[in-house]
């Protein structure tokens, strides 16, 4: 085994999870401790058995402790229990970190492992911490049930600015933006208009845009065509996982989780405990992780060894079972035999695919400059509310009628809306409606009101015997609605 001394040991917390978790731990760190990695791991229990013991995170208060001194964390998948009541241990970490950005690298090492895409090299870069995931869900009614889409500006900022420095670093022509902001004008516009803005800021590197369902349509069929391609949290989650498979398979996928003072590492496949004590999983995507890890430390030249390795291993055809190919493949072996395979070829290069080299990669920043806070704008003004009510009634007409004879001096009522669907005035008899409505309140003239007027508001609508569920709101910025038109 070779070590560096203990004076330049660096501590990495290690958490070896669930399932085949351990199999593929004890591969990686023996591959690791061989190449002599300088890294001290320090253990800590996550997962199954810590949400069993009643703790709903799946992390104990001290294993926070040691993330949070070591800054550096290379992670098993984990199981978390079936039923309600446990949280997500990645989201939580992620948000408690302010790990704002996952980056997952999906490249195909054709002829050795079968793809339609033998060229394909893709790093999808996502948003981490909001949108979707932000995780803030509401029943409002019988019926309807409600979660936020939340887009920051400087959550965009961050993660658009990290995948320009990573191309920047990585030599990559393109970085592309995946969103569907003609739909979601408001908040995938945002993440778009952030990424046009940063984008200046970067010509010496192409950018361009795509809608998602198109460009996830172009990234399945031709994942050539796109270099690195940043998104927000949910797009990124499942296009990530399908640009893993379709390069060769997700079991050889690892990704990095970065954040401005903590880093964590992980396979991006799960648990699989129906193969736990096998000897069957394939160590490659937590391995390729830790590779990840490495050069985030500063041993890019350990990382190198450690990948180029890898690539020989899987040149010389010794493969697991998830990628063995009769006729292909010279040997099928376990977990402990492919580390071994991998430690035994350090210092051998690749002969057919293309070797690896992370010494000379510039560190990527990560503490990115807070954009300026903007002033308060000149003229914002509060000039309407969206009232959402649990209603039952007999249809969007009699609710128009019964709600326009509610006195609501300076108000008018403009539209109700159904599932987002004009329904009143002047709706279709044929759409479709549940018990949850949006009643769409703005003074006469569209002028500014108070919010004392939204109180007064309200209480007349309560008081004549109407459900409010909740309330939003509409707010001009200098001039501009800063919420979404209803058409029809």
């Amino acid at each position: 085994m070779k070590e560096g001394s203990g004076s330049d040991l660096i501590p990495i917390t290690v958490a070896y999870g669930d399932g085949i978790g351990p199999e593929i731990m004890n591969a990686t760190l023996h591959i690791l401790r061989e190449a002599g990695a300088r890294i001290q791991p320090e253990v800590i229990e996550i997962g199954e058995q810590v949400y069993l013991r009643g703790v709903d995170t799946g992390i104990e208060p001290s294993a926070w402790d040691s993330v949070r001194r070591t800054r550096v964390f290379l992670k098993a998948p984990i199981t978390t229990p079936q039923g309600g009541g446990y949280k997500s241990l990645n989201v939580s970490m992620r948000k408690a970190l302010g790990l704002y950005a996952n980056v997952r690298p999906s490249i195909a090492y054709a002829p050795f492992v079968p793809t339609l895409h033998p060229t394909m090299n893709v790093v999808i870069v996502r948003e981490n911490e909001e949108d979707l995931y932000g995780g803030i869900e509401h029943r409002q009614t019988e019926q309807v049930y409600q979660c936020l889409k939340l887009i920051t500006r400087p959550g965009s900022t961050k993660v658009i600015r990290y995948a320009f420095e990573y191309a920047r670093a990585y030599q990559r022509k393109r970085v592309t933006c995946f969103v569907k902001d003609n739909i979601m004008k408001l908040t995938d516009g945002l993440f778009h208009r952030v990424f046009d803005e940063v984008a200046a800021e970067y010509p010496d590197i192409e950018s361009d845009s795509w809608i998602v369902d198109i460009g996830a349509a172009k990234l399945a069929a031709t994942p050539e065509m796109f270099d690195v391609i940043v998104m927000p949290n949910l797009y990124g989650d499942i296009l990530s996982d399908v640009a893993a498979q379709i390069s060769g398979s997700i079991g050889l996928g690892g990704s990095a989780n970065i954040g401005e003072s903590c880093a964590m590492f992980e396979a991006i496949h799960g648990s699989a405990p129906r193969m736990a004590g096998q000897n069957r999983a394939n160590p490659s995507g937590l391995l390729l992780a830790a590779v990840m890890m490495l050069v985030h430390i500063g041993q890019g030249e350990t990382a190198a060894q450690i990948h180029n390795a890898w690539l020989r291993t899987l040149e010389d055809g010794v493969h697991t079972p998830d990628i063995f190919q009769e006729g292909a493949s010279t040997e099928r072996v376990g977990t402990s035999e492919f580390a071994a395979a991998v430690a035994a070829r350090l210092g051998q290069m690749p002969q057919v695919l293309a070797p690896v080299r992370y010494d000379a990669a510039p560190k990527i920043p990560v503490a990115v400059e807070p954009p300026a806070v903007a002033a308060m704008p000149a003229n914002r003004q509060l000039v309407g509310v969206d009232v959402f009510l649990n209603w039952e009634g007999e249809g969007p007409a009699a609710l128009g009628a019964a709600l326009s004879a509610v006195p609501n001096t300076p108000w008018s009522l403009k539209v109700i809306t159904n599932r987002g669907v004009k329904v009143w005035p002047n709706g279709f008899p044929e759409t479709f409606c549940t018990d949850h409505w949006r009643c769409r309140f703005q003074a006469a003239g569209e002028a500014a009101v108070r919010p004392t007027d939204v109180l007064a508001l309200l209480q007349q609508v309560v008081a004549a015997g109407f459900d409010v569920i909740k309330t939003e709101n509409l707010y001009t910025f200098d001039g501009a609605p800063g919420f979404s038109a209803v058409h029809g």
